[in-house]
């Protein structure tokens, strides 16, 4: 049975499990560690190493990681230490870990688990997948192709980024209501449908257990469904992004 180590960068916290890439199915608990503060490049691998040394892992990881990622190397760095910018990460990860690390955008890795075995399984059109946390990563894909790096976090709304409006940091630091965040998220969602016109909106990240509490007041045309697999969705995408099959995925294709 193949294995991969699945790892979830996070600006509040570091997960990861061995996942079955063939199913979507984590093999062992979810381990989490706190990023170290300031998140930058060093403490962060040691990070990584620590889930590593946790599970007693030797083999492939793969990684989604909260910034733009191009050919294993970071080009942002929102919630993060600027000094990612130009880091070949996928190089830093594999020195500290001894092991051959993939690395991809975060919330792309949640939408390749949503679409694979997730609430996006066989489903065509434009489908989005937004997750909710310290900030706010979006995945697109068309006909089950993954349009890379998009990161609609930082749209602007009412001149501010997005994020900092409407993410679920946002909403615990300002003690929002649920109608008072729910409705800024509603003016965001409502943006991203007049500029992608989606068919399926799907809502990820640890809040989306809460869905019940928000979505009465998400007023887009669009079907609007939460995560199947609530907050493991970025380790199982993380996987599947390092699965010996992934160069031949026809979700990933545009990215090489």
């Amino acid at each position: 049975m193949t294995q991969i180590l699945g790892v979830d960068i996070g600006g509040s916290g570091i997960k990861g499990a061995l996942v079955n890439p063939d199913t979507g199915v984590l093999l062992t608990e979810r381990i989490r560690i706190e990023t170290p503060e300031g998140a930058k490049p060093n403490p962060v691998a040691k990070g990584v190493l620590r889930i590593v040394e946790k599970l007693e892992w030797n083999g492939p990881i793969g990684c989604g990681f909260p910034a733009v990622v191009r050919h294993g190397v970071g080009y942002s760095a929102a919630n993060i230490d600027k000094s990612w910018i130009g880091k070949d990460i996928e190089a830093l990860f594999t020195r500290a870990t001894g092991c051959p690390t993939t690395v991809i955008n975060d919330a792309d890795a949640a939408g390749l688990a949503e679409m694979r075995f997730g609430a996006g399984q066989g489903r065509g059109g434009v489908v989005m997948i937004i997750t909710i946390g310290t900030g706010i990563g979006t995945a697109i894909f068309t006909e089950g192709v993954l349009l890379p790096n998009t990161e609609l976090g930082h749209l602007q709304i009412r001149g501010k980024d997005a994020e900092k409006r409407a993410s679920d940091a946002v909403r615990q630091q300002k003690n929002l209501s649920w109608e008072e965040w729910g409705k800024r998220l509603n003016e965001y969602f409502m943006t991203l449908e007049q500029l992608f016109w989606p068919d399926l909106v799907i809502v990820g990240g640890g809040i989306c257990k809460e869905h019940e509490k928000f979505f009465p007041y998400l007023t887009i045309e669009a079907e609007i469904v939460p995560a199947r697999f609530l907050n493991l969705a970025g380790i199982v995408g993380a996987a599947l992004a390092a699965a010996p099959t992934a160069a031949h995925d026809p979700a990933l294709r545009q990215t090489e």
